[in-house]
Protein backbone atom coordinates (compact mmCIF):
# COMPACT_ATOMS: atom_id res chain seq x y z
CA UNK A 1 0.00 0.00 0.00
CA UNK A 2 1.14 3.46 -0.87
CA UNK A 3 0.93 5.93 1.30
CA UNK A 4 0.53 10.01 1.11
CA UNK A 5 0.53 11.72 4.28
CA UNK A 6 -0.17 15.63 4.76
CA UNK A 7 1.10 17.34 7.50
CA UNK A 8 4.49 16.86 8.77
CA UNK A 9 3.67 17.65 12.77
CA UNK A 10 3.17 15.05 15.28
CA UNK A 11 0.03 13.79 14.07
CA UNK A 12 1.47 13.19 10.61
CA UNK A 13 5.40 11.94 11.21
CA UNK A 14 4.12 9.30 14.08
CA UNK A 15 1.68 8.17 11.20
CA UNK A 16 4.03 7.71 8.89
CA UNK A 17 6.13 5.99 11.75
CA UNK A 18 3.60 3.71 12.65
CA UNK A 19 2.64 3.07 9.24
CA UNK A 20 6.43 2.52 7.82
CA UNK A 21 6.83 -0.19 10.71
CA UNK A 22 3.94 -2.43 9.38
CA UNK A 23 5.69 -2.20 6.28
CA UNK A 24 3.81 0.11 4.23
CA UNK A 25 5.02 2.93 1.71
CA UNK A 26 4.71 6.38 3.16
CA UNK A 27 5.78 9.91 2.17
CA UNK A 28 5.02 12.85 3.73
CA UNK A 29 4.32 16.80 2.70
CA UNK A 30 4.33 19.37 4.74
CA UNK A 31 3.14 23.11 3.62
CA UNK A 32 6.08 24.68 5.29
CA UNK A 33 9.55 24.73 3.92
CA UNK A 34 11.25 23.33 6.92
CA UNK A 35 10.49 21.43 10.04
CA UNK A 36 7.55 23.16 12.50
CA UNK A 37 7.04 23.01 15.99
CA UNK A 38 4.39 25.78 16.63
CA UNK A 39 3.31 25.65 20.50
CA UNK A 40 6.03 25.71 22.82
CA UNK A 41 5.78 22.45 24.91
CA UNK A 42 4.00 19.97 25.89
CA UNK A 43 3.48 17.12 28.75
CA UNK A 44 3.63 13.65 26.85
CA UNK A 45 1.27 11.91 29.69
CA UNK A 46 1.18 8.20 29.90
CA UNK A 47 -0.61 7.20 27.19
CA UNK A 48 1.24 9.59 24.76
CA UNK A 49 4.89 7.93 26.41
CA UNK A 50 2.92 4.28 25.52
CA UNK A 51 3.07 5.20 22.01
CA UNK A 52 6.51 6.80 21.58
CA UNK A 53 7.85 3.70 23.07
CA UNK A 54 5.89 1.73 20.11
CA UNK A 55 7.27 3.75 17.75
CA UNK A 56 10.67 3.37 19.47
CA UNK A 57 12.00 6.98 20.71
CA UNK A 58 11.08 6.56 24.28
CA UNK A 59 14.43 6.83 25.34
CA UNK A 60 15.82 9.21 23.36
CA UNK A 61 12.50 11.69 24.71
CA UNK A 62 13.50 10.74 28.21
CA UNK A 63 16.91 12.11 27.31
CA UNK A 64 15.86 15.62 26.56
CA UNK A 65 12.66 15.52 29.02
CA UNK A 66 11.61 16.18 32.69
CA UNK A 67 9.73 13.72 34.71
CA UNK A 68 6.80 16.10 35.94
CA UNK A 69 5.86 14.76 39.50
CA UNK A 70 2.99 16.74 40.78
CA UNK A 71 0.18 19.55 39.34
CA UNK A 72 -0.73 22.06 41.54
CA UNK A 73 -3.34 24.61 41.37
CA UNK A 74 -2.64 28.10 42.73
CA UNK A 75 -5.00 30.83 42.96
CA UNK A 76 -3.95 34.23 41.50
CA UNK A 77 -3.01 35.77 45.05
CA UNK A 78 -0.61 32.64 45.45
CA UNK A 79 -2.60 30.29 47.94
CA UNK A 80 -2.51 26.35 47.70
CA UNK A 81 -5.81 25.10 45.42
CA UNK A 82 -4.97 21.30 45.67
CA UNK A 83 -2.01 19.30 43.76
CA UNK A 84 -2.47 16.34 41.63
CA UNK A 85 0.30 13.77 42.03
CA UNK A 86 1.33 12.76 38.84
CA UNK A 87 3.51 9.82 40.49
CA UNK A 88 0.45 7.83 41.25
CA UNK A 89 -0.78 8.76 37.49
CA UNK A 90 2.09 6.78 35.74
CA UNK A 91 2.11 3.85 38.59
CA UNK A 92 -1.55 3.04 37.66
CA UNK A 93 -1.00 3.65 33.73
CA UNK A 94 3.05 2.20 33.69
CA UNK A 95 4.31 4.75 31.65
CA UNK A 96 5.96 8.22 32.88
CA UNK A 97 4.76 11.58 32.18
CA UNK A 98 7.39 13.98 30.66
CA UNK A 99 7.42 17.27 29.84
CA UNK A 100 9.44 18.17 26.71
CA UNK A 101 9.75 21.49 24.20
CA UNK A 102 8.34 20.84 21.08
CA UNK A 103 11.31 21.32 18.77
CA UNK A 104 12.50 18.80 20.61
CA UNK A 105 9.95 16.03 20.44
CA UNK A 106 9.28 17.19 16.38
CA UNK A 107 13.30 16.74 15.88
CA UNK A 108 13.38 13.08 17.65
CA UNK A 109 10.36 12.18 15.39
CA UNK A 110 12.02 13.62 12.21
CA UNK A 111 15.22 11.50 13.22
CA UNK A 112 12.86 8.54 13.70
CA UNK A 113 11.25 8.71 10.47
CA UNK A 114 14.64 9.81 8.39
CA UNK A 115 16.23 6.43 10.24
CA UNK A 116 13.03 4.46 8.49
CA UNK A 117 13.34 5.91 4.79
CA UNK A 118 10.55 7.81 5.40
CA UNK A 119 10.78 11.31 2.28
CA UNK A 120 9.52 14.54 3.65
CA UNK A 121 8.35 16.53 1.12
CA UNK A 122 9.02 20.40 2.38
CA UNK A 123 7.36 23.34 0.81
CA UNK A 124 4.54 20.70 -0.64
CA UNK A 125 1.71 22.93 -0.29
CA UNK A 126 -1.89 20.81 -0.37
CA UNK A 127 -4.82 22.48 -2.73
CA UNK A 128 -6.88 19.98 -3.66
CA UNK A 129 -7.44 16.46 -3.78
CA UNK A 130 -9.66 14.22 -5.91
CA UNK A 131 -11.03 10.96 -5.88
CA UNK A 132 -9.38 8.87 -8.87
CA UNK A 133 -10.57 5.47 -10.10
CA UNK A 134 -7.20 3.53 -8.74
CA UNK A 135 -6.74 5.80 -5.47
CA UNK A 136 -6.96 9.56 -4.77
CA UNK A 137 -4.43 12.22 -6.05
CA UNK A 138 -3.35 15.19 -4.26
CA UNK A 139 -2.68 18.70 -6.30
CA UNK A 140 -0.14 20.69 -4.86
CA UNK A 141 0.05 24.67 -5.36
CA UNK A 142 3.15 24.23 -7.18
CA UNK A 143 1.05 22.92 -10.25
CA UNK A 144 2.15 19.21 -8.84
CA UNK A 145 0.06 16.16 -7.98
CA UNK A 146 0.49 12.52 -6.08
CA UNK A 147 -1.48 9.36 -6.43
CA UNK A 148 -1.58 7.54 -3.38
CA UNK A 149 -3.68 4.55 -2.39
CA UNK A 150 -4.31 6.09 0.95
CA UNK A 151 -4.13 9.84 1.83
CA UNK A 152 -4.09 10.42 5.43
CA UNK A 153 -5.11 14.47 6.66
CA UNK A 154 -2.80 14.64 9.16
CA UNK A 155 -3.23 19.03 8.00
CA UNK A 156 -4.12 20.39 11.33
CA UNK A 157 -7.03 22.25 12.48
CA UNK A 158 -7.32 25.60 10.42
CA UNK A 159 -7.20 24.96 6.73
CA UNK A 160 -7.32 21.11 6.24
CA UNK A 161 -7.40 20.15 2.37
CA UNK A 162 -8.21 16.91 3.63
CA UNK A 163 -10.68 17.93 5.81
CA UNK A 164 -12.55 19.72 3.52
CA UNK A 165 -12.46 17.09 1.19
CA UNK A 166 -13.94 14.76 3.29
CA UNK A 167 -16.56 16.58 5.13
CA UNK A 168 -17.37 20.01 3.37
CA UNK A 169 -16.93 22.16 6.54
CA UNK A 170 -13.35 23.24 7.98
CA UNK A 171 -14.54 25.58 10.09
CA UNK A 172 -13.15 26.24 13.61
CA UNK A 173 -14.72 27.17 16.18
CA UNK A 174 -13.64 30.21 18.35
CA UNK A 175 -13.72 29.31 22.23
CA UNK A 176 -13.32 32.35 23.82
CA UNK A 177 -9.92 32.93 24.69
CA UNK A 178 -6.08 33.79 23.80
CA UNK A 179 -3.12 32.24 24.97
CA UNK A 180 0.37 33.25 24.81
CA UNK A 181 3.20 30.90 24.83
CA UNK A 182 7.29 31.19 25.96
CA UNK A 183 10.08 29.18 27.11
CA UNK A 184 11.64 30.41 30.34
CA UNK A 185 15.12 29.36 31.19
CA UNK A 186 17.42 30.22 34.47
CA UNK A 187 19.50 28.45 35.99
CA UNK A 188 18.66 26.18 38.93
CA UNK A 189 14.92 27.92 38.67
CA UNK A 190 13.04 24.56 39.11
CA UNK A 191 14.51 22.22 41.54
CA UNK A 192 11.21 20.35 41.96
CA UNK A 193 9.47 19.53 38.23
CA UNK A 194 5.96 20.63 39.22
CA UNK A 195 3.38 21.74 37.01
CA UNK A 196 1.88 25.14 38.27
CA UNK A 197 -1.22 26.18 36.65
CA UNK A 198 -1.95 29.41 38.19
CA UNK A 199 -6.36 30.29 38.55
CA UNK A 200 -7.53 33.85 38.17
CA UNK A 201 -10.65 36.03 37.22
CA UNK A 202 -11.13 35.18 33.73
CA UNK A 203 -7.44 34.31 33.11
CA UNK A 204 -4.99 31.26 33.70
CA UNK A 205 -0.91 30.52 33.65
CA UNK A 206 0.58 27.30 33.67
CA UNK A 207 4.16 26.79 34.32
CA UNK A 208 5.63 23.76 32.57
CA UNK A 209 9.61 22.48 33.72
CA UNK A 210 11.45 20.07 31.87
CA UNK A 211 14.52 20.85 33.34
CA UNK A 212 15.77 22.88 36.18
CA UNK A 213 16.57 25.63 34.75
CA UNK A 214 13.82 25.61 31.51
CA UNK A 215 10.19 25.39 31.68
CA UNK A 216 7.76 26.38 28.81
CA UNK A 217 4.30 28.38 29.96
CA UNK A 218 1.16 29.68 28.86
CA UNK A 219 -1.11 32.47 29.93
CA UNK A 220 -4.48 32.51 28.96
CA UNK A 221 -7.23 35.38 29.02
CA UNK A 222 -10.88 35.26 28.63
CA UNK A 223 -11.52 37.70 25.13
CA UNK A 224 -15.27 37.87 23.49
CA UNK A 225 -14.36 37.69 20.05
CA UNK A 226 -11.43 36.25 17.76
CA UNK A 227 -11.20 39.57 15.38
CA UNK A 228 -10.67 41.87 18.52
CA UNK A 229 -7.81 38.81 19.99
CA UNK A 230 -6.01 40.80 16.78
CA UNK A 231 -5.79 44.17 17.54
CA UNK A 232 -4.17 43.33 20.40
CA UNK A 233 -0.52 44.16 21.38
CA UNK A 234 0.49 41.23 22.34
CA UNK A 235 3.30 41.82 24.83
CA UNK A 236 1.87 45.18 26.51
CA UNK A 237 -1.98 43.08 26.90
CA UNK A 238 0.15 39.85 28.31
CA UNK A 239 2.05 42.41 31.12
CA UNK A 240 -1.63 44.08 31.94
CA UNK A 241 -3.33 40.25 32.37
CA UNK A 242 -0.69 39.38 34.49
CA UNK A 243 0.20 42.15 36.77
CA UNK A 244 0.49 41.46 40.43
CA UNK A 245 0.13 37.41 39.76
CA UNK A 246 2.83 35.87 41.93
CA UNK A 247 6.41 35.54 41.54
CA UNK A 248 7.22 32.64 38.98
CA UNK A 249 4.20 34.36 36.77
CA UNK A 250 5.58 38.30 37.04
CA UNK A 251 9.36 37.22 36.51
CA UNK A 252 8.05 35.15 33.21
CA UNK A 253 5.77 37.39 31.99
CA UNK A 254 8.67 40.75 32.32
CA UNK A 255 11.15 38.86 30.54
CA UNK A 256 8.91 38.37 27.77
CA UNK A 257 9.68 40.10 24.44
CA UNK A 258 7.94 40.01 20.88
CA UNK A 259 9.88 37.54 19.58
CA UNK A 260 10.33 34.72 21.75
CA UNK A 261 6.41 35.25 22.92
CA UNK A 262 3.87 33.91 20.69
CA UNK A 263 -0.18 34.65 20.40
CA UNK A 264 -2.47 32.19 19.57
CA UNK A 265 -6.29 32.62 19.25
CA UNK A 266 -7.66 29.27 20.11
CA UNK A 267 -10.39 27.50 18.34
CA UNK A 268 -11.61 23.60 18.40
CA UNK A 269 -13.98 21.74 16.27
CA UNK A 270 -16.94 20.10 16.57
CA UNK A 271 -16.74 16.34 17.06
CA UNK A 272 -17.29 14.59 13.59
CA UNK A 273 -19.25 11.71 12.40
CA UNK A 274 -17.24 11.13 9.49
CA UNK A 275 -13.63 10.72 9.33
CA UNK A 276 -13.51 9.37 6.45
CA UNK A 277 -14.62 9.62 2.33
CA UNK A 278 -13.37 7.24 -0.27
CA UNK A 279 -9.32 6.40 0.48
CA UNK A 280 -9.06 9.59 2.39
CA UNK A 281 -8.66 9.84 6.22
CA UNK A 282 -8.44 12.24 8.95
CA UNK A 283 -5.92 12.51 12.16
CA UNK A 284 -4.99 14.53 14.56
CA UNK A 285 -6.15 18.10 14.81
CA UNK A 286 -7.89 17.67 11.25
CA UNK A 287 -9.77 15.10 12.57
CA UNK A 288 -10.60 16.02 16.09
CA UNK A 289 -9.08 19.35 16.86
CA UNK A 290 -9.22 19.95 21.03
CA UNK A 291 -8.15 22.60 22.96
CA UNK A 292 -4.81 23.01 25.08
CA UNK A 293 -7.29 22.51 28.26
CA UNK A 294 -7.79 19.25 27.41
CA UNK A 295 -4.12 18.13 28.22
CA UNK A 296 -4.43 15.64 24.92
CA UNK A 297 -3.75 17.23 21.59
CA UNK A 298 -0.23 15.39 21.18
CA UNK A 299 -1.24 12.61 23.42
CA UNK A 300 -4.45 11.62 20.84
CA UNK A 301 -2.58 12.57 17.36
CA UNK A 302 0.08 10.03 18.88
CA UNK A 303 -2.90 7.50 19.87
CA UNK A 304 -4.44 7.70 15.94
CA UNK A 305 -1.10 6.74 14.63
CA UNK A 306 -0.88 3.71 16.44
CA UNK A 307 -3.95 2.85 16.46
CA UNK A 308 -4.56 3.10 12.51
CA UNK A 309 -1.03 1.10 12.44
CA UNK A 310 -2.62 -1.53 14.55
CA UNK A 311 -6.00 -1.77 11.98
CA UNK A 312 -4.43 -1.96 8.96
CA UNK A 313 -2.18 -4.70 10.04
CA UNK A 314 -5.09 -6.90 11.27
CA UNK A 315 -6.83 -6.36 7.85
CA UNK A 316 -3.43 -6.30 5.02
CA UNK A 317 -5.28 -5.70 1.50
CA UNK A 318 -8.44 -4.44 2.74
CA UNK A 319 -7.66 -0.60 3.74
CA UNK A 320 -11.41 0.68 3.00
CA UNK A 321 -12.15 -2.11 6.32
CA UNK A 322 -9.39 -0.97 8.15
CA UNK A 323 -10.02 2.73 8.29
CA UNK A 324 -13.32 2.17 8.93
CA UNK A 325 -12.41 0.09 11.93
CA UNK A 326 -10.02 2.64 13.32
CA UNK A 327 -12.59 5.78 12.99
CA UNK A 328 -14.68 3.49 15.42
CA UNK A 329 -12.36 3.05 18.13
CA UNK A 330 -11.28 6.08 17.69
CA UNK A 331 -14.00 8.49 17.22
CA UNK A 332 -15.98 8.55 21.02
CA UNK A 333 -12.69 8.48 22.86
CA UNK A 334 -11.63 11.67 20.94
CA UNK A 335 -14.91 13.40 20.97
CA UNK A 336 -15.00 13.22 24.87
CA UNK A 337 -11.97 14.73 24.96
CA UNK A 338 -12.59 17.90 22.97
CA UNK A 339 -15.72 18.29 24.76
CA UNK A 340 -13.76 17.79 28.38
CA UNK A 341 -11.30 20.58 27.15
CA UNK A 342 -14.55 22.61 26.40
CA UNK A 343 -15.62 22.28 29.71
CA UNK A 344 -12.35 23.21 31.27
CA UNK A 345 -11.86 26.11 29.35
CA UNK A 346 -15.10 27.53 30.08
CA UNK A 347 -14.38 27.23 34.14
CA UNK A 348 -10.85 28.38 34.04
CA UNK A 349 -11.87 31.31 31.69
CA UNK A 350 -15.33 32.46 33.49
CA UNK A 351 -15.51 35.98 34.26
CA UNK A 352 -17.66 36.00 36.73
CA UNK A 353 -15.79 36.66 40.66
CA UNK A 354 -18.33 34.99 42.45
CA UNK A 355 -18.39 31.94 39.82
CA UNK A 356 -14.61 31.98 40.35
CA UNK A 357 -14.49 32.26 43.96
CA UNK A 358 -16.67 29.17 44.33
CA UNK A 359 -14.73 27.31 41.67
CA UNK A 360 -11.61 27.51 43.84
CA UNK A 361 -13.12 26.47 46.77
CA UNK A 362 -14.08 23.07 45.03
CA UNK A 363 -11.02 22.81 44.20
CA UNK A 364 -9.49 22.56 47.66
CA UNK A 365 -11.93 19.90 48.54
CA UNK A 366 -11.50 17.80 45.23
CA UNK A 367 -10.14 14.14 45.80
CA UNK A 368 -7.06 14.18 43.58
CA UNK A 369 -6.38 10.48 44.04
CA UNK A 370 -10.17 9.82 42.57
CA UNK A 371 -8.92 12.31 40.41
CA UNK A 372 -5.67 10.48 38.95
CA UNK A 373 -8.22 7.31 38.58
CA UNK A 374 -10.33 8.92 36.86
CA UNK A 375 -7.50 10.06 33.99
CA UNK A 376 -5.93 6.57 34.11
CA UNK A 377 -9.44 5.25 33.36
CA UNK A 378 -10.25 7.96 30.83
CA UNK A 379 -6.27 7.82 29.07
CA UNK A 380 -5.99 4.50 28.85
CA UNK A 381 -9.33 3.95 27.51
CA UNK A 382 -8.71 1.51 24.38
CA UNK A 383 -4.47 0.64 24.95
CA UNK A 384 -2.89 -2.17 25.91
CA UNK A 385 -1.34 -0.67 29.25
CA UNK A 386 -1.98 0.15 33.40
CA UNK A 387 -1.61 -2.30 36.55
CA UNK A 388 -4.00 -5.07 34.93
CA UNK A 389 -2.40 -5.34 31.39
CA UNK A 390 1.61 -5.67 33.38
CA UNK A 391 0.26 -8.00 36.15
CA UNK A 392 -2.93 -9.38 34.63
Amino acid sequence: MDVAILGGGIAGLATAISLKQIGKTVRVYERRRSMHHLGAGIVCWPNATFVLSELGVLDRLRSVAGAVTAMRRISKTGDELGSLDIRQLDSAMGFPSLSVLRRDLMRILVGRADELGIPIHYGADAAMIDGVQDGNRVHFSDGTSTLADLVVGADGRMNSVARRYVVGNNQPVFQGFVNWIGVYQRDSAFQRLEICDYWGLGARFGIVPVSESTAYWAGGVAIADADGACDLDSIVQLRRAFDGWPVPVGEIVSQGSASDTRRLILYDHDPLPQWHKDNVLLVGDAAHAALPTSGQGAGQALEDAWVLGRELAAFPGDHETAIAAFTQKRREKTAGITLAGRRLAGILFNTDETECADRDQKATRTDYAAMVAGMATGWGAGLPMGIEHRFG
